[in-house]
């Protein structure tokens, strides 16, 4: 159903069973999958496909230019999953050619109130942003991370599958895989125990995850560190995942456990 009010370009394609609520806008290069909710009052513009099972709640933003001053109107596009829920006011820019000009949204993820997701970010699936995210252009946010309300997310920064970060943190550095990070700036405080558990990961390997964690944060030579580990513990795949993240990209600093800085 598309309410008699709402705004809808005629080249915009828009799926079955799409409900569309009143007042809001739908532009030409807009694609919508099957079964999405878009409630009253949501703008949708700029070359953007939306998946399949998606709800976007009032107010909300999607697809408009990015926020940055090097952007001069060249194509990008903005690229959304399926069984996302995008709640009241959350506001998501398309990429800019410095990175691909694409930004890309997963699947089964949850934007709370007042998020932002800016320019060229890559999200994966099964992420929460609490109330007020801030999410700096180029960021990724690996699977099932969490992210509390009203966090700043440095642009560049990546956050690993399965971190969780504290409410009103400021993230400067990359979160490793699994990793509880918090501050003003953040650090590390240990690992995401109970999203690990809540995962369905063995305890075996939980204890692997924390052996490791502990030979490679015991100092500020953390990189150094990653040798020590034994062939039992390089070889699971947890820890494969942690010392990946620390060795694949150093835009931005790795966060560390505060007695290391």
């Amino acid at each position: 159903m598309i309410h008699k009010t709402a705004i809808i370009d005629s080249k915009a394609l828009i799926g079955n069973n799409v409900k569309i609520g009143p007042y809001s806008i739908v532009g030409p290069d807009v694609e919508i999958g099957d079964d999405t909710i878009i409630h009253t009052q949501v703008n949708i513009t700029g070359n953007t496909k939306i998946g399949k099972k998606n709800e976007i709640f009032p107010f909300c933003s999607i697809g408009t230019p990015p926020q940055d001053l090097k952007y001069k109107g060249e194509k990008n596009s903005l690229i959304i999953g399926d069984n996302n829920k995008f709640r009241e006011y959350v506001n998501i820019n398309p990429g800019t050619e410095q990175g691909g000009s694409i930004t890309k949204i997963g699947n089964k993820n949850l934007f709370m109130v007042y998020c932002h997701v800016a320019h060229d970010c890559i999200i994966d699936d099964n992420i929460v942003l609490a109330n007020n995210v801030q999410v700096g252009g180029h960021v990724s946010i690996n699977k099932h991370a969490i992210v509390g309300g009203s966090c700043a997310i440095h642009q560049f920064s990546r956050i690993g599958e399965f971190a969780m970060i504290g409410g009103m943190t400021g993230v400067l550095s990359d979160v490793i895989p699994y990793g509880l990070s918090l501050g003003n700036r953040n650090y590390l405080i240990g690992l995401n125990l109970i999203g690990l558990r809540r995962s369905g990961i063995s305890n075996q390997d939980i204890k692997k995850i924390q052996s490791a964690y502990d030979i490679i944060f015991c100092d500020d030579t953390f990189r150094k560190n990653i040798e020590n580990l034994g062939y039992e513990l390089k070889e699971n795949k947890y820890v494969d995942n942690i010392v990946k993240f620390i060795n694949s990209d150093k835009k931005r600093p790795i966060s560390v456990p505060m007695n290391n800085k």
